[in-house]
Formats: structure tokens, C-alpha cells, sequence
């Protein structure tokens, strides 16, 4: 039961804290769509998003009038298109993309994700196709995002795959040149992706998942600092009980959103993912947590403990108030989408080192992070290399989303905008891994994969 103190301490988290439903997203299976021709393929796919999620965007903004609980956005993954797009016989796959958005548009969605491929243990001839129709899919679409999963824990590291993120990146953000490389920002490479994971740019739905599914991202890194600044001087154990309390309160909110959302389209209910996402605005960073547990900038000695107390803590508070926690649920630290960050950037705080390191112990990994146009491609793939093999030895969900910003050196910004943000200019270690990298082959999977 609510008493009137829980119900106003959640309002002061929505006006005071930043504290808002993320995003509503609907996952769909387009493995029925399937077709020898690729215009009928286009078809199908436009046909059935726009005809099972035609009431998603207006269910949403009744939610948020209704509950009073900001809800950002509302999006869409797919079935990875590798495998819906596998049955034609085509030597490009953006006219899917384009069918995408042009869905996208019509339900008033924010974003689609699943132009995807799975490659961690090799490809298929359609996962070629698609590799090779990003940069063009991403630059002449708006709303589509891409996902690449390169390895996995029981498979390893395909090399091979990685080897041609490199220069579909630098592709990517020769093609967006002209608005600051954005296709890039709607691109990720992940290692043990999930399947259920309502966030993007790397959401898409899984060959596991229902015909559809809702899925409820959450996020209030303004509440759980103003928590912590409450607590006090107290030790970390009890700071790390203040975390659990408040991430409990957050993901209960996105359980009744999810709730509710799915009795009223009719839709199964799938995950919350109770991810700490930040945005550029000031109170609504993951940065300034850290910063308010005692750290005088992030990135100092001492940030990756710090995370690693806040990551654990939020994923703890946050299975007790749903039995269906999911997607990637924890911390994240993207550069461009987080005040705090953004200023640790600028002031040499936050390093490229420093923020792989940090991405051992929270979700996902080097996201948005911008870095100078000219850098190498095998410098871009060994970046990636580093990260994917963090995730791979710990058995957890790691990526990298890279910005080569065309024409831009370091201490140059690039501006996005939204919830996008801005980002400054990081350097790079640019001695040559090309040697490495052109080895290819697959790095083998770790021996604690062996559990069966």
C-alpha cells in the first residue's frame, strides 16, 4: 500500500530529482515477414510494425498525463534484420532500413533498433550484406539504429568481425560528416548482448523473446545523488544500503509504468531494466553520484570502486521490487549524454583508459565517446578489441559506441543535441595495433565458459 509520504517523495523525485521513465519500447518479431523479394520484405515489415504498434505512442502519453511520471520516449526493436533479410536474395539490405524508418515516422516513435547482426562465432551470408549496408543504412535514415554482437563468453572473440567494425565506423561517420558523424552515435558493438534490452542504440529483439513484448527502461541518477547527499558522512556500507533503498523506489515506478502499459496494449510484459541512463541536463548525472560520495572529480583514483559500490547496489535494490529485471541494468557511463562526464572530460579528469577500466564494473561500456577524425581503423578496432574482451572474461554485457568525428581534433566538441548531448574531443593512444588486428581468426572463449 502507498501512504501519502511514498507518494510524495515521488513527486519530488519527478520535479525536484529528474527522476523519469526512460523509455516504453516494443519489441517485435519480424520473423514472419520473411520473403524471396525484397520489396515484399520491405512491405511486410512496415505493414506489421505500423500495425502492432500503432497505439504505442499514444498509450505512453495517456500513462504520463494519467501518473504524472515523465516518459522520454517511446521506440521499437526488431528481430535482428541478418536474420529476417537472410531469405532474399540481395546484395544490400537499406532498403529494409529505409522501410524502417519510414515505420518509425509513422507511429511517432523516437527510435527503432535492430538493423543488427549476430557474428560472435562467424557469418552468414546475410550477416555480410548487413555489415556491409551500415554506414549507408545509418546515414540515410533518422531513426534506425544498429547493433553488431562480435563475441560472446561461450564463443570468444571473433576477430574477423571486429576487424571490419573499424573502418564500417570510420565509414559511418565520413557519411554523417556534415552533422558531426552522427550515424556513428546509432551504432553499437556489443559482447553478450542481450536479448531483452530496451535502451539504444543496441536494442533489439531477441530469437528467444515473445511475438511481442513491452519492455521499461528506467532512470534517476538525480534521485540516488540526492539520496547519497542526504545520508550524510556515513560509512560506504550504509551508503551502499541508501543506493538499494532508492534504486528500489525508482524501479517500482517502472514496474507499475510497465504494468500498465502492457494491460492497455494487450502486450506481454517483459523486463525492467532499472539502468542508472543519464542525460546533458545539470542534477541528472551518473558523474555527479560518484563525485557526491566523495570523489573531488571522476576519473581520479578511486572512480572505479566508487562505481563499482553504486552499480552493485542499484542492481540489488532493484530485483527486490520487480521479479522481471532485464536488459542491462545498472550504471551507465556514456561521455557525450552526462554532464559530469562531459566536464571530467574537458577538464583531462576521464581518460580513454580510465573509462575502459570503470566499464568492468558497470553496464555496458565505452559509449559515446568521441575521438579525433583521422584515427586509424585498427586503432578503432583495437579500442573495441579491449572492450568486447572485458565483457567476454566477465561474463557481462560490454560495447563500444566510437565517434571518429570527421574533421575534428582533440579538444574540438561535437554537438548532437537531446539527449545525445555534446562531447569533447579525447585522445587516443595511436601507436599501431595493426599487426594484432590483421591476425584475424577468433580469439578463443575463456576456460570458465566451460560449465556444462
Amino acid at each position: 500500500m502507498l501512504n501519502t509520504g511514498d507518494i510524495l517523495e515521488t513527486i519530488q523525485m519527478i520535479e525536484r530529482e529528474h527522476l523519469d521513465i526512460r523509455t516504453i519500447t516494443m519489441g517485435i518479431s519480424l520473423l514472419d515477414c520473411t520473403a524471396d523479394s525484397l520489396d515484399t520484405l520491405c512491405t511486410r515489415v512496415y505493414d506489421k510494425i505500423t500495425r502492432t504498434t500503432e497505439q504505442l505512442v499514444r498509450t505512453g502519453e495517456d500513462i504520463e498525463k494519467e501518473y504524472g511520471i515523465p516518459i522520454v520516449h517511446k521506440r521499437i526493436s526488431v528481430t535482428p534484420i541478418s536474420l529476417v533479410a537472410a531469405s532474399c536474395r540481395s546484395d544490400n539490405y537499406i532498403p529494409v532500413a529505409q522501410a524502417l524508418d519510414r515505420a518509425a515516422k509513422e507511429v511517432g516513435v523516437n527510435f527503432i533498433g535492430g538493423f543488427s547482426a549476430l557474428v560472435h562465432k562467424g557469418f552468414t551470408n546475410a550477416d555480410r550484406v548487413l555489415l556491409d549496408s551500415i554506414p549507408e543504412a545509418l546515414s540515410t535514415t533518422d531513426m534506425v539504429c544498429s547493433s553488431v554482437n562480435v563475441a560472446t563468453t561461450k564463443a570468444g572473440i571473433n576477430m574477423d568481425a571486429i576487424a571490419r567494425m573499424g573502418d564500417i565506423i570510420r565509414r559511418c561517420a565520413y557519411l554523417t560528416r556534415d552533422n558531426n558523424s552522427i550515424a556513428c552515435a546509432k551504432l553499437v558493438v556489443f559482447a553478450n548482448a542481450a536479448e531483452d534490452n530496451p535502451f539504444m542504440a543496441g536494442a533489439f529483439h531477441g530469437v528467444g523473446e515473445p511475438e511481442s513484448v513491452i519492455n521499461v527502461g528506467v532512470s534517476g541518477p538525480g534521485v540516488v545523488r540526492s539520496a547519497i547527499a542526504n545520508a550524510g558522512d556515513c560509512d560506504l556500507t550504509a551508503l551502499a544500503e541508501t543506493v538499494k533503498r532508492t534504486a528500489f523506489k525508482i524501479t517500482r515506478v517502472g514496474q507499475l509504468v510497465a504494468a500498465e502499459a502492457s494491460r492497455r496494449l494487450n502486450v506481454p510484459f517483459g523486463i525492467v531494466d532499472l539502468s542508472l541512463a543519464p542525460t546533458p541536463a545539470i542534477g541528472d548525472s551518473v558523474a555527479h553520484i560518484l563525485e557526491e560520495m566523495g570523489l573531488a572529480h571522476t576519473g581520479c583514483h578511486g572512480t572505479t570502486a566508487a562505481l563499482a559500490l553504486l552499480n552493485d547496489a542499484v542492481k540489488k535494490g532493484g530485483v527486490m521490487a520487480s521479479s522481471h529485471v532485464g536488459g542491462l541494468s545498472g550504471a551507465f557511463i556514456p561521455v557525450s549524454e552526462d554532464a559530469g562526464m562531459i566536464d571530467a572530460a574537458r577538464g583531462g579528469y576521464l581518460t580513454l583508459e580510465k573509462l575502459e577500466a570503470m566499464t568492468a564494473v558497470c553496464s555496458v561500456g565505452l559509449d559515446m565517446i568521441a575521438i579525433p577524425g583521422d584515427t586509424p581503423a585498427d586503432v578503432i578496432c583495437a579500442i573495441i578489441a579491449d572492450e568486447i574482451s572485458i565483457g567476454v572474461v566477465n561474463n557481462k554485457t560490454t560495447a563500444a559506441r566510437l565517434i571518429p568525428a570527421f574533421g575534428k581534433k582533440v579538444g574540438d566538441e561535437i554537438e548532437f543535441g537531446g539527449l545525445l548531448g555534446s562531447a569533447p574531443v579525447m585522445p587516443v593512444n595511436t601507436a599501431s595495433p595493426a599487426r594484432f588486428i590483421a591476425r584475424g581468426g577468433r580469439i578463443p572463449a575463456p576456460v570458465h565458459s566451460l560449465r556444462n
